[in-house]
Parts: C-alpha cells; structure tokens; sequence
C-alpha cells in the first residue's frame, strides 16, 4: 500500500532547494470572476452528479465551482509550464516546469496563495522500493480447496471466505450484485484489466466505464502497476466455482492517481483530483487502497507526522472528506504499518467520514501488517475489517492466487457497501456507514486494530429495515386494519403479533410471507376482526420481520409497534346505548333504543379490575327508555357498563366516575 505525507513549502528559497524539482501545486487564493454560476450546475456536473446531490439535499456550493480560468490561463503563460492537474476543492493547480523566472512571476500573481513543491522530473524519479511489496504473496495454497457447491446465487469457489465472513452472499441471494451502483477507484494502474479472466464478464458487460490517468494525463491505465487491478478483481471478479467478486454487477470508473515508482505530494494532489472526477461523473462510492506517511527525498522533509492524521490536516483527508459531503461512500484501506516504526493509519484513512478499513484473515484474525488506530484526535480508526490476509485475486499473468494487504480488504468491503446501498437508496451515504458500523462483530466495545469489527450484511440489512419500516393502524366495521411499508422479498416473513387489553403477553395471531423474486419495497395490510369477547381498552400489534432466506436460525427483529383504542362501538346494537352524563359524579342516565319489548333486561357495572359492582333487572317497552341509577357510593375511576338481554350482550360502555 502506498504511503504520503504534503507538507506545503512556501518560500522560493525551499523551492529552487532541489535541482531536480519540476512539480507545484499552485493555490489561489479565491474563485473570484469566475464564468460559472452555482444556478447551473449542469454546466460543470453530470446529471447524475446533481441528482445524488438533489436526492439527498446536498447544496451545491463554491467547492463545486471550476477553479477561475483566467487563474490558470495566467499560470500557462507566465513561462514555460505545461498545467497537469487541477483541483476545484483544494482551489489548486499542479503545474510542471523547470523556468525558475515563471515561478517567481507565478509566486508574485495577487491571487496566488501558495507555491508548494511536490515532485521531481517524472522520468528522473528515484526507483524506490515497490511500494506495494508487503502485499506480494502469490501463493495458491488457498485455492486448492475443492469449490464450494451450494444454494447460493453464486458459486463462489475459493473466494467464499472473504464473502462469508461478512454474510455477503445473502446479499446477492435477495438480488443485491451492484447493478445500477458506479465506484470510482483510485490506483497506481490497472495492469491488464483489458485481458485478465477475472473481469471477462464485467468487460463483455460494458461495466467498465471510463478510464483516466492523472500521472501521465491519458486515458491508458492498462499498462501501468497491477495493484489496482488486483483491488479491482475482489469486486468484479466473476469466475463461477473459482472467484466471485463482492459487486460483480457494478460498474467502475478506473483512475490512476499513483506513480507507483515514486512517493511525493504530487501524488496526494492527483488523489484529490481523481476523488473530484468521482463526483462529477455521478459516482456513489469511491475505493481506494492509497495512503500517505512519509515521502522521498527531496521531500522527506515534508513528510505526515502521526499528529496530522487527525483528518482534517492533509490533502488527501480534506479531499476524502469533502467527498463524503458530496453524498459518495468512500472506503478506505487502513494501511500496511502494523509491524513498522510508523505503526498507525495513513492518510485519507483518518479522515473523520470515510470508511477506513482494516485487515484480518477469512477466520477473523487480525492481520499483524495491519494498521493502528485510532487517529491522533482519537476517533475510532480503522472502522471496520475485512479480509486483507491471504486474500483471493486476481494477477496480471492470468492466474488466480492470494496476496496480503488492507489494499484487498477496502475494496471487498467497498463491494458490499455497494450491494447494501442498492436495496436502501432513500438512505445517504452516511446511514449507510453507520449501518455497516452497527452491524459489526465488536460493535459495543471497538477497539484500535479493527474498530468496530467485522461488519455482518445480514445486520446491516436488518438495521436498515427498521429504519425505513413504517405501520399504521385503525378500526372500523369491528375490526382492526393493520397496514405497513418495508423492503422484502418472498423468502422472508413477518409475524402479526397482538397484545389485548388486560393481557401481559403477545400472542402470534398470523404469518405473512414477502414478496418478489428480489429485495424492494412492498406495502401490506392484515384486517384482524374483533367481538365482543374482546373488553373495551388499547390493543397493541407489532410487527416481527424475519430477513433470513432460509427457514433455520433466521434472523429477525420487530420493525414496529402500534396501538389502538377499542370500545366496541362498532358491535350490533352499539349505537343504541347512550350514557349520559359521562363523566357524571352522582346519577348515571342509561338510554337505551330497542326495536322490541324487553322484559329481561339487565344493566351491569363493572370495575377497571373486571370485578361486578353493580347488578340491576329491567324491563322496557319498545323504543328508547331512560334509567337513572345512583352511583354516588362507587369511587372515582373508570368503569364499564353492560346491557344485556337473556344473558346475550347488547353493548358495553366505558364510564368514568368523578
């Protein structure tokens, strides 16, 4: 995993320090005279980039904007300098040169904040050691495991640990594999991504999207370091019985933002730009197995210190922060410092609202190569784990095998992260993180080596549920509809359970199955008819959803609860028994309107305990009729009346007695 660290230098005697320094970011200072307006967005972002933004009520604001043309037009022309990359966040440009006369002109402009060295002569670069080597482990020791033959929607083969772990293959059972999702990743190449077996089926599908290398300024990334190619195949992998991704239906934007043979700042900057391009095209999440410490001379001076992985000091976590602002999921990979002098996370991993992502093996042990946290202002850091030991890839020579590194463990989780916003598209980017952090194996007590743990889907899922489920009840015609809204399909089930007045306990009064051959929203409603068995009072119901697909050990949690009032006004002859006054303090009026003569004719009080404190004999002719009984003597409460015919209930009324 790649380590940098940006330290701006600001004086022209640091800049001119090093013969071979060619790279600055230039910064400015505002955004003054600029063409573009925030009223028309669609001038400079996708549509899709304004719809994200719309769904989730994300203003758009003046890190939207382009940096000034007029800024950069004067930066090209104040000498011999060719413009790289520009970053409308950071209000920056990285720009290359060696004419010392166009930086002093450059450093003197009004609007110009800062000139920051960030990188020698490109084909000068010092060949460091790969800066990906921890992760090399080309064993196939794993993959002699006989392929799993199952029920699942896939076929994993080798790869199902690193989905099991996390119950990733429920989420492909109920029809959750990416479709509709777009990820950018961030990388130093994607070595052979055009021909490799793993992404056959993501190639033939058109779910490779788009291509861009900031390093090189083409749109060729099929040539450069494999690393990102390797992270690319634990998501789009799909090999049936041998190597299935964790969002082989997604679709990829691939950027380089890495010179894999170097370690300078400007390689942050390029990180911001890609993160950038991410957001404009509309992407929802963002993966990127990167991270910043230290860099090479003659920039060692300008290395991370621990104290600014405090997510909010270096380029890449301002850049990854504003990125989660814009709506998108970025996932991060913690870092490889587990075992060294450094020890701890790297930058953007300490961001405050990205997903950092530590490594442990597919039987959750934790990696020792994997980072520290927490962040120096001690969030909790990594977030959460995934499979980075022994983990299944792809390589560029076409064979199947396994490396090490928090590198492999962002993107599955990344995948995941996808499916499971697929099924909850009304919920930000945020709910998602916080649902994929609840859901984890050590969620109560986090700790600084895999934070919240290993986050299980199916919990996610069933966090999420509960959230966007809704009921609602009411009663008519002597019976209780009982309507609601949630996510299912037809493997899953919901129990009606019902608590009547003067009960203690719920009692399971019907089982309704979901529907639809894939996760979505569904409405139902479930009418429970009552008698007059039933005594007057609130009538509470809830919901149990059960998630699981299969019918052993399923997961399941009450999405709600909801109570309703009954009186039996609506049993037969209800309205003919009329109680007046109520409350009344003295004498009770009981009117009571019959069709027929009654000769045996009984009016009964009852206690709010159920208990007979009051037993009169009636008759009556035809029509209504006006008893009075005397209640002086009864304590203040609630009470019930009852009118009886022969034994058989006419109606019964709720009093209250002052």
């Amino acid at each position: 995993m790649k380590r940098i660290t940006i330290c701006l230098l600001t004086t022209m005697a640091m800049l001119m320090a090093g013969a071979q320094q060619t790279r600055y970011v230039i910064s400015f200072t505002d955004k003054a005279s600029n063409p573009y307006s925030l009223n028309h967005p669609e001038i400079y972002l996708s549509a899709r980039a304004i719809d994200r933004r719309a769904r989730y009520g994300i203003g758009i604001d003046s890190t939207d904007l382009p940096v000034t043309p007029r800024y950069i037009d004067s930066i090209r022309m104040a000498g011999s300098v060719s413009i790289l990359n520009v970053s409308k966040w950071l209000n920056s440009v990285s720009i290359q040169t060696t004419d010392a006369a166009a930086l002093t002109k450059i450093n003197s402009f009004p609007f110009v904040r800062a000139v920051t060295g960030a990188g020698t002569r490109m084909n000068t670069a010092i060949q460091r050691q790969d800066k990906f080597a921890i992760e090399t482990d080309s064993s196939n020791a794993r993959l002699q495991k006989e392929a799993r033959m199952m029920a699942d929607f896939y076929n994993y083969g080798a790869s199902f640990g690193q989905l099991h772990i996390h119950n990733g293959e429920f989420l492909h059972n109920i029809g959750l594999r990416g479709q509709s999702m777009l990820i950018g990743m961030l990388d130093g190449g994607f070595q052979n991504y055009l021909s490799v077996k793993a992404l056959d089926s993501a190639r033939k599908n058109g779910q490779i999207l788009g291509t861009w290398d900031f390093v090189a300024r083409d749109t060729s990334v099929n040539e450069d370091d494999a690393h990102g190619m390797e992270c690319l195949s634990v998501i789009l992998a799909n090999i049936p019985g041998q190597f299935v991704g964790s969002a082989p239906k997604s679709a990829f934007y691939l950027f380089r933002t890495e010179d894999a043979t170097t370690e300078y700042p400007i390689e942050e900057h390029n990180w911001v730009c890609g993160a950038e391009r991410v957001d404009s095209i509309g992407g929802d999440l963002l993966s990127t197995s990167l991270g910043y410490t230290t860099f090479d001379p003659p920039f060692a001076a300008a290395s991370h210190t621990y104290a600014e992985m405090n997510g909010n000091t270096t380029m890449a976590a301002i850049g990854a922060d504003l990125a989660a602002k814009k709506g998108i999921i970025v996932v991060v990979s913690a870092g490889n410092e587990g075992t060294s002098s450094w020890h701890y996370i790297s930058t953007p991993a300490d961001a405050d609202s990205v997903l950092s992502v530590g490594a442990v093996s597919d039987s959750g042990a934790v990696a020792s190569f994997s980072s520290y946290g927490p962040s120096s202002d001690l969030q909790i850091k990594p977030d959460v784990a995934s499979v980075g030991e022994r983990a299944v890839v792809q390589f560029p020579n076409n064979s199947i095998g396994t490396n090490n590194g928090t590198s492999f463990a962002a993107p599955n989780i990344a995948g995941l992260a996808a499916c499971l916003w697929q099924g909850f598209r009304e919920f930000n980017n945020m709910r998602i993180i916080n649902a994929l952090r609840k859901s984890g194996s050590i969620a109560s007590t986090p700790d600084n080596r895999i934070g919240y743990g290993i986050p299980d889907m199916k919990k996610a899922v069933m966090q999420l549920v509960k959230e966007f489920s809704s009921a609602s009840a009411s009663v008519a015609n002597c019976k209780v509809n009982l309507a609601w809204s949630s996510k299912d399909m037809n493997a899953m089930q919901y129990e009606i359970e019902r608590m009547l007045p003067g009960e203690s306990g719920f009692t399971t009064i019907a089982k309704i199955n979901g529907s639809g051959s894939l996760f979505s929203n569904h409405n139902y409603e479930y009418d429970d008819g009552l008698n007059d068995a039933v005594p007057p009072g609130a009538i509470t119901y809830r919901i149990r959803q059960s998630i699981d697909t299969s019918v052993a050990a399923r997961l399941a949690d009450y999405i709600d609860t909801v109570v309703v009032s009954w009186d039996k006004t609506c049993l037969p002859g209800a309205d003919n028994v009329v109680l007046q006054p109520n409350p009344a303090r003295a004498d009770l009026g009981v009117k009571i309107t019959t069709v027929e003569a009654i000769q045996n004719l009984r009016i009964r009080i009852y206690n709010g305990k159920g208990q007979l404190v009051a037993d009169l004999k009636k008759s009556k002719g035809i029509g209504t009729t006006f008893f009075t009984i005397p209640i002086r003597h009864l304590a203040s409460g609630k009470y019930y009346v009852s009118v009886f015919t022969s034994e058989k209930r006419i109606a019964t009324r709720e009093l209250i007695k002052l």
